[in-house]
C-alpha cells in the first residue's frame, strides 16, 4: 500500500535565483526571467500544497489556490518529472494529485504499514467485475459470476471505499449501480480506470487461464468513470435515504 512521504523544507538563499535553489531544470529557458520565477513560485506553492494534504488534491483546488494565469497541468506535470527519480513520487490519481514513496521503495514501509482485511474470493471478483464492467447493477454481477452474490459481499467493497453507489439504472425496479472510486485508483496506483490491466498483461501475470474460449473478451473500462451513462439516473436524496445513506429528514407537524 502506497505510503505518504516525509519531505524537507529547502530555503532560498539571500539573492539566489528562486527556480535554480529548488528547480534547476524546471523552466523552459525560453520563458522570460519574470515568467520563470512566476513559474516556480506557482511549481513551489503546489508542492506544498499537496505534500501538506493528507487526501490527493484536485486540478481545481490547486487553481483556486495557485496564481492566477498558471497553467496548472503544465506546472503539475513538470513538478511530476522533478519527482520522476526521487524517493517520492508525484502521481495523478484520477484529476487530483498526491505524493507517494516510489513503488521500488515501498519493501522500507512494510514494517510499519497497516495490514488491510483480505478481500474474500468473492469480494475479488466482484470488484473485478465492478472495476471493467461499471456501471454495473448486482444483477449483472450476478450474471458474470453465474452465481448469487451476497449483500454483504457489496458491503464490504463499500467499507474498504473502492466501490461506490453511483446511479440507478433505468429498468424496471430501478437497480443501483456500482462503480470504482479515486480511493481504488490510489490504492492500485493507477492514474486512471483505464489503465488496468489488458488481457495479455493478465495473462502474462498468470491470472488468466492460456486456454480461454475463442470470444472471450475483457471489456474496455469507460474513459470518465464518474459521467452518468444514458441509461442512468443520479442519485437524489430520496434515494439515499432509501438505501440508508442520507439520514431521513424529520418533519414538523
Amino acid at each position: 500500500m502506497s505510503e505518504r512521504a516525509n519531505a524537507s523544507v529547502i530555503p532560498f538563499k539571500a539573492g539566489d535565483p528562486p527556480e535554480r535553489d529548488l528547480f534547476p531544470d524546471a523552466v523552459e529557458p525560453a520563458q522570460s526571467p519574470a515568467e520563470r520565477l512566476h513559474m516556480a513560485e506557482a511549481i513551489r506553492m503546489a508542492e506544498a500544497i499537496v505534500f501538506a494534504s493528507a487526501e490527493p488534491v484536485s486540478e481545481k483546488q490547486l487553481a483556486a489556490r495557485l496564481p492566477d494565469g498558471i497553467d496548472i497541468s503544465a506546472a503539475m506535470l513538470e513538478l511530476q518529472r522533478i519527482y520522476a527519480r526521487r524517493g517520492v513520487n508525484l502521481l495523478r490519481i484520477g484529476d487530483a494529485w498526491a505524493f507517494r514513496t516510489a513503488g521500488d521503495l515501498a519493501f522500507l514501509m512494510s514494517r510499519d504499514s497497516v495490514q488491510q482485511r483480505k478481500l474474500s474470493r468473492a469480494a475479488l471478483e466482484v470488484l473485478a467485475i465492478i472495476a471493467y464492467h461499471q456501471p454495473v447493477t448486482r444483477a449483472e454481477i450476478e450474471d458474470i459470476r453465474g452465481v448469487e452474490t451476497s449483500k454483504g459481499t457489496l458491503d464490504t467493497l463499500l467499507e474498504t471505499e473502492w466501490v461506490r453507489m453511483r446511479g440507478r439504472r433505468r429498468t424496471p425496479g430501478r437497480p443501483v449501480t456500482y462503480g470504482t472510486t479515486d480511493t481504488f485508483l490510489d490504492h492500485f496506483a493507477l492514474e486512471e480506470i483505464r489503465d488496468l490491466p489488458g488481457m495479455e498483461e493478465l495473462k502474462g501475470a498468470g491470472l488468466l487461464s492460456g486456454r480461454m474460449p475463442s470470444n472471450f473478451s475483457i471489456p474496455q473500462p469507460p474513459a470518465d468513470p464518474d459521467a452518468l451513462s444514458d441509461d442512468e439516473d443520479a442519485l437524489t436524496d430520496i434515494d439515499l435515504e432509501e438505501l440508508g445513506l442520507l439520514t431521513p429528514r424529520v418533519t414538523e407537524d
